[in-house]
């Protein structure tokens, strides 16, 4: 009987021993989840923004066009008399909100690639900007990731600056999409949104412009570094007068996010893409990232590469009302020679070879 109670107690401890030594590895291990939970939000919060500017403005628009003929018909009309009474707001600074800025859901998106934020200079609060954003990319995604969002600590690196996003003014006339865009900062890229945070919104506004537009797009591909800037000159006018100064910005990486379907110049297709480019604005890049399966095969996807925004010296312009051609070439060049360099400066840092340069057209 002792023998079997002995027998009974030594089967019991060693049932708990296995217990625990299972529950051990079960902790040990259970990071692994985890990892993939974090992932599959990355890959859900580039998706939701992936939706919300490609497609959430034409939704809405066919939804209220269909509430139109039904009973809900009231809520269009509701609607479209909202929108005829804000028509101006995106163009006199819009309605930004910390609280969407702060989203978590940013958090994710900014760790799916990585995206940083790089300081170099302080930004005055006393002083109002224009910042010089380059190069274009696909889809702007660094830009938008830094200027839009709090996820790469705008705010605290450059403390007192109210950051905007100038984009095309088109997207203000959708439904939905426009309150969205607005929330975070986005304002239409024309010169009386442009110039109504300059002059009349006080001091501390950052207007970040994708100096390249939609023609840098066209020659956005990895392992090269085009930018459209000779002829773009606008920006300067603008800076020079309001008196604003003038920051480069260079994203290493935003050109790795896809690949790029390039055609030969001359060719029939690309100048129908010129040719559209120059009727709407925008450039019909035919391009592709990964799928939402396998970082292997093609698909919608961006590539999960990581962009370092890195913020250059500001070139401070004096105010010139009506500033003369000469004048505007003059601080052009200096704003050039500033991003050459800080192209220059940085370029090894962040994954290119010493030997790489910049094409600027």
């Amino acid at each position: 009987m002792k023998t079997m109670i002995a027998a009974y107690s030594q089967d019991l401890r060693g049932s708990r021993a296995s217990v625990q030594s299972a529950l051990s590895n079960l902790s040990t291990a259970s990071w692994l989840p985890k990892v993939e939970f974090t992932g599959c939000l990355q890959l859900i919060s580039v998706l939701q923004w992936l939706f919300s500017f490609l497609a959430m403005g034409i939704l809405f628009l066919f939804v209220f066009i269909y509430l139109t003929f039904t009973v809900f018909w009231p809520v269009s009309i509701l609607y479209l008399t909202w929108i005829l009474l804000d028509w101006n707001t995106p163009e006199q600074g819009g309605r930004r909100s910390m609280w969407v800025r702060n989203w978590t859901v940013w958090k994710y998106f900014r760790d799916y690639f990585p995206i940083q934020l790089v300081k170099t200079h302080p930004l005055l609060p006393s002083r109002n900007y224009i910042i010089g954003y380059h190069p274009h990319g696909i889809l702007c995604i660094g830009a938008f990731c830094n200027f839009i969002t709090e996820s790469t600590g705008f705010s605290e690196k450059f403390p007192g600056i109210r950051p905007f996003l100038a984009t095309l003014a088109g997207n203000f006339r959708l439904p939905v999409l426009r309150e969205y865009m607005m929330s975070g900062g986005l304002c239409p890229v024309n010169r009386s949104s442009i110039e109504f945070l300059l002059s009349q919104n006080g001091t501390g506004n950052a207007v970040a412009i994708v100096v390249g537009g939609a023609a840098e797009s066209l020659s956005c591909r990895p392992g090269m570094t085009t930018l459209i800037l000779k002829e773009r000159k606008g920006f300067v006018k603008m800076a020079l007068k309001h008196g604003a100064d003038l920051v480069p910005a260079f994203s290493f990486g935003e050109n790795e996010l896809y690949r790029q379907v390039v055609f030969e110049e001359g060719s029939w297709m690309r100048a129908i893409q010129e040719r559209i480019r120059k009727l709407v604005g925008v450039a019909p890049c035919f391009f592709y990232g990964r799928s939402l399966t396998s970082a292997d095969s093609k698909g919608f996807l961006p590539y999960a590469r990581p962009i370092t925004t890195v913020m250059g010296e500001p070139v401070t312009l004096p105010k010139v009302e009506n500033p003369s051609r000469e004048t505007v070439d003059l601080y052009h060049a200096m704003y050039t020679r500033s991003l050459v360099k800080l192209f220059n400066d940085h370029k090894t840092k962040y994954g290119l070879s010493e030997t790489e340069e910049l094409l600027i057209l």
